[in-house]
This record gives C-alpha cells, structure tokens and sequence, in this order.
C-alpha cells in the first residue's frame, strides 16, 4: 500500500467512524421525550471562578480546627473534589450533626460559586430549544438544587425545569452513582425510562442512568474526560453541544 493509499484509507476510516457516531447520537437524541442534565459540567462550570479544590481545602481546614483532620488520610486531606472529602466524613460518621455541618457549609460554598459559574457553551439555546419542543427537562445532580435552581434562574432558564431540581441531600448514601436523583426526576415527571436521557460528564452519571434504564450521553470538555467515559461504558460522549442543537434544529 502506498503512502497516499493508507492516507486515503485512514480517511474513509474517520470518516465512516464519525457518521457512526453521528447516527447514535441522532438517535439517543431523536428518541428522548424527558432529558435529566447533570449540572456541573454540562449546564455550567460551577467553580469557575471559585475553585473546587479550594473548596475542598477549606473543608479539611474546617476539620483541622475542630482537631478532627485525623477523620481522613493524607491523600483525602489532598483531595481537589469536596464531594469526595464530604463522602469520607460521612462514611466514618454516617448521619451525624458533623457531616450535616460539613454539608451545609458545602452548600454555602456552592451558592457563592453561582456568581462566577460559566455557562456550557452552547448550552442555553439547547435546553431552550427541548422546552420549546415539549420535552420535559429535569436537573439530576450531586450538588445542591438550590444552587442549580440559583444558576438557571440568572439565565433566565428557570421556566424549561422548574420545579424539578433534583440533587444532594443530608442522605450522603444517595449520591450518584445511586440513581436516587433520577428515579425522583422520573417519578415527578411521569417518564418512562425507555424514553428518557441522562446527560453528564462523571462516570457517576453513567452508572447512576444504567440503573435508572435510561439512555446516557455523555459530555467532555477534553479528550482525557472523554475517555474517562468511553472506558466507564459510555456509548456516545460528544465535546460540545452544537451537534445536539443540529440534530435538534431538524426536528423543529
């Protein structure tokens, strides 16, 4: 095979894996009656401004001056994520006035990180134009749902979710990968899972939406998250919500 041959060759190849890709997403798309989004990531960067691991480093400091930062190893004390760190104290203090604490104070957190959050580009106008289209849209997500229902109504979204924001509880157990967010966004919508989508971008939201039975696409700001996905089991992973919004533009 000559050199321009296999070039050829390898250009028919991306090309056919791409319409491949383009037909499952068309068809997870085309198929979804009820959407669950996940919130930080694909609605927003919540901590855009206001970083997570930050965040995180001041719940260990909160813990620090109570004398309990023995409660986590030195690699959970380093912990850039504070879901996890929050997860941590719960799994040794389950249900304690120490972990509702810490997640109040996370909540908190979360509320002031709304100012800064950036918007998903493209975002805005596909979850505008499901609304438009009668699909039902709900928020599934381990963050607060006062801090999704803060961030939407600042973009004037409110309307295309309220009143379902579903999210973390005082109940830690609950947390994705358990799929407690979305079978409540199911049941408050009516939505049959065979005809509902989960969007998000942790291989969390995978697992909690193949527990629910609901299809899953995920979302990846980078090719490392995208493969983060693919290797959780994730069928369809797209970098950027303008060929939902195409697909979408042809339904109307």
């Amino acid at each position: 095979m000559t050199p321009d041959t296999k070039q050829q060759t390898e250009l028919v190849t991306a090309e056919t894996e791409k319409a491949k890709e383009t037909e499952k997403l068309r068809g997870l798309v085309a198929g979804a009656r009820f959407v669950l989004f996940d919130f930080d990531g694909p609605i927003c960067r919540l901590f855009a401004g206001h970083t997570a691991e930050q965040v995180a480093k001041d719940q260990v400091r909160w813990l620090e001056e109570r004398g309990l930062r023995g409660l986590l190893t030195e690699e959970e004390q380093a912990e850039p994520d504070p879901h996890i760190v929050l997860r941590m104290v719960d799994r040794r203090h389950p249900d304690s006035d120490l972990v509702f604490e810490l997640e109040k104070r996370l909540t908190l957190q979360e509320l002031r990180a709304v100012e800064s959050a950036y918007p998903t580009a493209h975002v805005d106008p596909l979850i505008r134009t499901w609304h438009a289209l009668g699909v039902r849209l709900a928020v599934a997500t381990n963050n607060s749902p006062l801090a999704a229902a803060r961030y939407l109504t600042t973009r004037g979204l409110t309307e295309c979710f309220a009143p379902h924001f579903y999210g973390r509880t005082q109940d830690l157990s609950l947390l994705k990968p358990h799929p407690h967010c979305l079978n409540r966004a199911l049941s408050a919508l009516g939505a049959e899972p065979s005809e509902t989508l989960m969007i998000g971008d942790q291989p969390t939201d995978f697992e909690a939406a193949q527990s629910a039975g609901v299809s899953f696409l995920g979302y990846a700001r980078n090719e490392a998250k995208v493969e983060e996905l693919r290797a959780a089991g994730a069928r369809v992973v797209v970098e950027e919500f303008k060929s939902v919004l195409k697909i979408l533009g042809g339904r109307v």
